[in-house]
């Protein structure tokens, strides 16, 4: 299903709302694999709940995001409190996942592999994993609420920069990589 804004009016606001939700995501599964507590960022497969535990697990890192756009000392409480009870809420998720890669691990070390169960298990990952997605998707969705329109907007001109620096970098890297030696 495609959805197209009715206006060009509404563009505006839907590039803005998606790269709200870009910088955020890319903000927090940045710093979701070197996070103290277990994050492994979306998709990663290793019991983290994706990628929403980076900023709680990086509280320099948020910190700088708020300095950045001169967040107040209220938006900054209040994302606070956001962030803590996301984590709160996410720790037994990651606990379960831990749980269902160690019952992974087991099914695959058997003499024989059951298919059934194996399937069962990914079924479960997959179920645990769109729980997490809605989880960060909701968390993203609360913390833009407390940030002004200009704050999302600033947000998504510092991703969008280090997305162009990085894709830089990863050039200079693979044309030095592809240089004669």
């Amino acid at each position: 299903m495609k959805f197209a804004p009715k206006t060009l009016s509404q563009r505006p606001a839907l590039l803005m709302a998606a790269a709200l939700v870009l910088a955020l995501g890319g903000g927090l599964t940045q710093t979701a694999f070197a996070s103290p507590q277990g994050g492994h960022g979306i998709g990663a497969g290793h019991g983290g709940h994706g990628g929403h535990g980076a900023m709680m697990g990086n509280p320099r890192q948020m910190e700088r995001m708020l300095d950045g756009i001169n967040a107040s000392p209220e938006q900054r409480s209040q994302i606070r409190q956001i962030m803590q009870t996301a984590a709160t809420e996410m720790k037994a998720e990651r606990e379960a996942g831990r749980a269902l890669h160690e019952q992974a691990r087991q099914l695959f070390t058997q003499p024989n592999v059951d298919a059934r169960a194996a399937e069962a298990v990914r079924q479960q990952m997959l179920a645990r994993h769109d729980q997490a997605s809605k989880r960060t998707m909701q968390l993203m969705l609360d913390v833009s609420r407390v940030l002004t329109p200009e704050q999302r907007q600033q947000i998504a001109e510092r991703m969008s920069q280090r997305r162009t620096m990085a894709e830089r970098h990863r050039n200079e890297r693979n044309s030095l990589e592809k240089a004669p030696r």
